[in-house]
């Protein structure tokens, strides 16, 4: 419990209502993940699972059949030996012996043949859930993608969909199973002996089931602790590492190692209450099974001098009372493990339940492009309601032209290229590509129209090849090179040790950033877009390098409506319509000679730029 709550528990007497809606809270969440596991164990279209589901149950209850009745022969041969010792009778034992070593085998036969069935049960549920997930993230929206933790976030993904197959198997292959044999077992002791031998036997699994829960409940607010903790010691390696070069830059390696192990130190402090906790759990389960046992025991012994039971019954008796306490044993990690998983799963459901900002349009119908026309019609957006980006932007983009846009930082030139994309949806006003409203349109075929070439290029931990075949599934090796042509990048890569196969590191930290930059130009060119979109796309190259590349984008960019975004005025004095921004709004348009001319707010912006360019 950290330092605040317990502040609110000790200064406030009524928490206990608190206490009893976050453990209802719990239970909900808990009920919640088996409703949504339940399908994938009896998937409506999926025969095959429930036939193999049905099989499994079966194998099941053999093995529990079997097991239970095994102790019997283990009886009988007891038996025949006292009453006969080395006689004839010993080969009536010697059978009955046997006969008890392969009931055992059977017993575990059928375990394994349970498991073996239910496997690609198990398998395809946590594979369909894990792609659901994976699938459910990328859908979400960049609001939703800025702000999250992808440490964190790979964590929590990663222990949800471990719990899914953890919870199939336990929760139908060890709790249940564990209160059948139970039942099966009190049913012979009452049936054979005295209803004291049940009696204790119930007292003591009442007793071993109430420590076991209560302490494990208490276990699991410590395991969440220690969850909590690993998560955030993981998120402050992988941000870490993210960051290589800027740590690097400021010279911070023992800043983050501080950092890191400061982290690791409370992930300490909660696995030592763990491993304290489940020391006592184990202890308080050993002598409460121990006492029941001597129990159940002195009361054999007690029958076997009063005549009422035979050796053998004294040994059946300790064989049931060490088949019950084998899996009771393990009641409480079983039970801790299913309380676990249903929290690690709870929190991927909740990220499952994670609402999407930017939704296709239940009537939305594919993108015509017929031309590839851009307007912004009085378009008011922010980021925060209390912060307003673009304040009454309109604009217009003919197709085939190439509109700039251009203003100084914070002004809203990248935000439009995001509402273009529909990373986020206008606030007031319209956004339409040959006058359809981008929210009407599916978002599939709104992407597939638009190529964008971005400020800042991200390569997947791949080769080039593979980097530039990103841009078209299915694209051939002539058309890749074509396309690395085009961006001036192709001598590069056949100048390397391995060419198109090589490794372009996390992130494509292998590659200088001019050649990240033209690696993305390329894996755009080969797309093949009917709109371009291009945000500070020469920003990483030199002058002569940005020169070569701004020719091949206006090779690139005939025919197609370009729209780009330009910090560096002198590779945009060509374009057929410059849009200035100031503040979220447009202060001036026209052609550069034209802006020139008017001497205004792009005059002053260019002129500070040559005057820092001699």
């Amino acid at each position: 419990m950290s330092a605040d709550t317990s502040a609110q528990t000790n200064s406030h007497p009524d928490t206990s209502p608190q206490k009893d809606a976050l453990a209802e809270a719990e239970r909900r969440s808990g009920m919640r993940t088996i409703r949504k596991v339940a399908p994938y164990m009896w998937p409506a279209d999926k025969p095959w699972v429930k036939q193999r589901v049905v099989l499994a149950m079966l194998a099941l209850l053999l093995s529990k059949v079997i097991s239970v009745t095994t102790p019997f022969f283990y009886k009988w041969a007891v038996d025949a030996l006292a009453e006969g010792g080395v006689s004839v009778l010993a080969l009536g034992a010697i059978g009955l012996t046997v006969a008890y070593g392969f009931g055992r085998l059977m017993t575990n036969g059928f375990q394994q043949l349970r498991d073996a069935i239910f496997a690609r049960v198990a398998q395809r549920a946590l594979r369909s859930l894990a792609l659901e997930t994976f699938e459910h993230i990328h859908r979400l929206s960049m609001r939703y993608h800025i702000t999250r933790k992808t440490g964190g976030l790979s964590r929590i993904i990663e222990r949800g969909v471990k719990g899914v197959e953890f919870l199939l198997r336990f929760l139908l292959f060890s709790i249940g199973p564990l209160i059948l044999e139970l039942l099966m077992i009190g049913g012979i002791l009452l049936y054979l002996f005295d209803i004291s031998y049940l009696a204790v036997v119930a007292v003591t699994i009442a007793l071993y089931v109430w420590f076991t829960f209560k302490v494990t409940e208490w276990r699991v607010k410590l395991r969440k602790e220690m969850n909590d903790q690993d998560t955030d010691a993981n998120q402050k390696a992988i941000d870490s590492l993210l960051n290589y070069e800027t740590v690097k830059y400021f010279g911070a390696e023992g800043r983050e190692a501080a950092r890191y192990d400061k982290a690791m130190e409370g992930y300490e402090a909660a696995a030592l209450k763990t491993s304290y906790s489940l020391a006592g759990l184990n202890f308080g389960q050993s002598f409460i099974i121990t006492s029941g046992l001597v129990l159940v025991m002195v009361l054999a012994a007690m029958g076997v001098e009063r005549g009422e039971l035979t050796v053998g019954d004294f040994v059946m008796v300790n064989a049931y009372m060490i088949q019950i306490t084998m899996p009771l044993n393990f009641l409480g990690t079983v039970y801790r493990e299913i309380r676990q998983a249903l929290v690690d799963m709870g929190e991927m459901f909740d990220l499952l339940e994670q609402p999407q900002d930017v939704e296709d349009a239940p009537d939305a119908k594919p993108l015509k492009v017929q031309g590839g026309q851009i307007s912004l019609e009085d378009v008011h957006f922010g980021y925060d309601a209390a912060r307003p980006i673009l304040k009454g932007v309109s604009l217009t983009a003919e197709p085939g032209q190439l509109v700039a846009i251009v203003g100084s930082t914070g002004s809203g030139k990248s935000t439009i290229g995001r509402l273009l994309f529909r990373f986020y949806d206008v606030g007031d006003g319209a956004l339409k590509i040959d006058g359809q409203d981008v929210r009407d349109v599916t978002q599939d075929s709104l992407h597939s129209a638009i190529g964008v070439v971005p400020q800042d290029t991200v390569l997947f931990n791949d080769t080039v090849r593979y980097n530039i075949a990103y841009g078209r599934a299915g694209a051939t090796q002539s058309e890749i090179e074509a396309a690395a042509k085009a961006a001036q990048i192709h001598d590069f890569i056949i100048g390397l040790p391995e060419g198109y196969e090589t490794p372009v590191g996390e992130r494509g930290l292998k590659l200088s950033g001019g050649e990240k930059q033209r690696v993305g130009i390329a894996r755009t060119l080969l797309k093949d877009p009917a709109i371009l979109l291009l945000d500070e796309a020469t920003s990483a190259l030199d002058s002569e390098t940005e020169q070569d590349i701004k020719d091949a984008l206006m090779q690139a960019g005939r025919g197609r409506t370009v729209l780009t975004i330009a910090h560096r005025l002198s590779t945009i004095a060509e374009a057929d319509q410059i849009i200035v921004l100031e503040k979220g709004e447009v202060v001036e348009r026209g052609t550069h000679d034209v802006l020139l001319a008017k001497d205004g707010r792009y005059a002053q912006l260019w002129h500070r730029q040559q005057a820092d360019e001699v």
